[in-house]
């Protein structure tokens, strides 16, 4: 017999419902992969603050190290931080894991989720190994800088983006 749960729009769903975890922790698994793979391929051709025009006055590759979180906050904390934003990463990893089992059937929701984890554990990894996080892409133009950022970062924004705009259609469906 199925177990009766009640879904994040508030409507009851039975356990069948829900989509296999796999697909979306099989997607989460790529961004790992893909994240670590390009981390890597920097790690060894270039040497911290080196950086390599792909779209000149636009785009570089670079390789630089961030021991905080987003934007270099808490990057000069004296050291506690690593342990810190560890231990944030892995708690985020937990509850998106048992969001996507309870939310897997919502194909946004839970695609936006699974971008998210598999960028929260790139970073937990990087954490962990290197203490900080390798950032390896370089926006700007003229003067002007977004701070460098990796796969993992992009994972996690695109998810975020993906979250909102789920919760957009639901509101516009009056949900």
């Amino acid at each position: 017999m199925a177990r009766r749960t009640r879904r994040r729009d508030g409507a009851s769903a039975s356990t069948r419902d829900r989509q296999p975890l796999g697909g979306w922790l099989l997607l989460a698994l790529a961004v790992v992969v893909l994240d670590q793979l390009g981390k890597l391929l920097v790690l060894r051709a270039f040497a911290p603050g080196e950086r390599l025009p792909v779209v000149p006055g636009w785009f570089d590759l670079t390789l630089l190290y961030n021991p905080g979180a987003a934007f270099s906050f808490l990057a000069s904390a004296g050291g506690w931080q690593r342990w810190f934003l560890t231990g944030v990463g892995v708690i985020a990893a937990v509850v998106i894991a048992w969001m996507l089992w309870r939310h897997g059937n919502q194909r946004l929701f839970a695609a936006g989720l699974a971008l998210i984890l598999g960028g929260a554990i790139g970073n937990v990894i990087d954490r962990i190994w290197l203490g900080q996080v390798v950032d390896f892409l370089l926006v700007y133009r003229g003067s002007w800088h977004w701070p460098a950022f990796n796969l993992a970062d992009s994972a996690i924004t695109a998810g975020a983006a993906l979250l909102i705009l789920d919760e957009l259609r639901r509101v516009r469906r009056g949900r």
